[in-house]
């Protein structure tokens, strides 16, 4: 029933971007950094800077993934610098647009484009992995590259900021995701977002955490779009998955769903999970927050 209801609610449409012609990303780029090149929109701050090479401390570029409805620019204007400040390479990439709607896609077909990306980083950088550092979709939907993409050998560390792992039962929550709202009628990477999904049920079906890839999640209980908030959990071995909920630690920081992404307290598990080896350790993570 909830499900139906929030179906049925038509939001506010994306004013700033319906009717935005969107450039298709080609997969054969003249040199190797034209695929930073193309007119995907600014990135924040920090990232796709073609001459970045990683270093020995920290081997693995950061590819930063937008949740639905964002964009690089606007999900990742905080976190960009400061990984680009503690010495990493970082990138970033906007997908999947529906009717000029960033990330509102089908997730199959975005998860094609995350491929292409992350090959082109590959290439540019030379390095062997990345790491992924995503938000909402953005956490989830590189899962199906590395589960049926051939990305599992690719990616070192997979960190979701409040991902839709298992979907959500409350989809009209989607409204809160920028300012400017969506029709998620018209969105398919919604649909595919809701709980039960056939997406999900193939996504979720045996191993959820293919690879050597150590995987962090990261959520809010006030998390009002992926609901429950613990759908955002991922199964796995405790020495290669950690599942954070930020008010364990945090008892104090109310953040919710958007602004996670924005949030200082939450990119110390993020620094902690990619700085070492494995998942994220939050009691380490805390302990070395100034």
């Amino acid at each position: 029933m909830v499900k139906q209801i929030s179906l049925s609610i038509t939001m506010l449409v994306f004013l700033s971007l319906l009717g935005t012609e969107h450039p298709q990303v080609s997969a054969e780029n003249d040199s190797p950094d034209d695929f930073l090149t193309e007119e995907e929109g600014p990135p924040p701050p920090g990232a796709n800077d073609p001459e970045c090479r990683p270093s020995e401390e920290h081997p693995e570029p950061v590819v930063l993934v937008p949740g639905t409805f964002e964009t690089m620019e606007r999900n990742f204007i905080n976190l960009s610098p400061m990984l680009k400040e503690k010495g990493y390479c970082v990138f970033a990439l906007n997908y999947g647009y529906e009717n000029g709607v960033p990330a509102s896609g089908p997730i199959e077909q975005s998860a094609a484009e995350l491929k292409t990306f992350i090959d082109n980083v590959l290439e540019l950088t030379g390095a062997e992995k990345v790491s992924i550092v995503g938000h909402s979709q953005g956490g989830m939907m590189p899962r199906y590259y590395m589960k049926f993409l051939g990305g599992a050998d690719q990616v070192e560390d997979l960190v979701g900021l409040v991902p839709s792992n298992h979907g959500t039962d409350g989809v009209a929550g989607f409204t809160e995701l920028t300012t400017t709202g969506a029709d998620v009628a018209s969105c398919t990477a919604c649909h595919q977002q809701l709980t039960g999904s056939d997406f999900l049920t193939n996504l979720n079906k045996g191993d959820e955490t293919p690879g050597s890839t150590s995987y962090t999640v990261v959520t809010t209980r006030n998390d009002e779009v992926v609901v429950p908030y613990t759908s955002a959990y991922l199964n796995g071995p405790e020495n290669k998955v950690v599942n954070i909920t930020i008010q364990d630690y945090y008892p104090y920081d109310q953040i919710e769903h958007q602004n996670i992404a924005q949030d200082p307290l939450a990119f110390q598990f993020v620094f902690d999970a990619l700085d070492h080896d494995g998942p994220a350790d939050p009691d380490r993570a805390v302990a070395l927050f100034k």
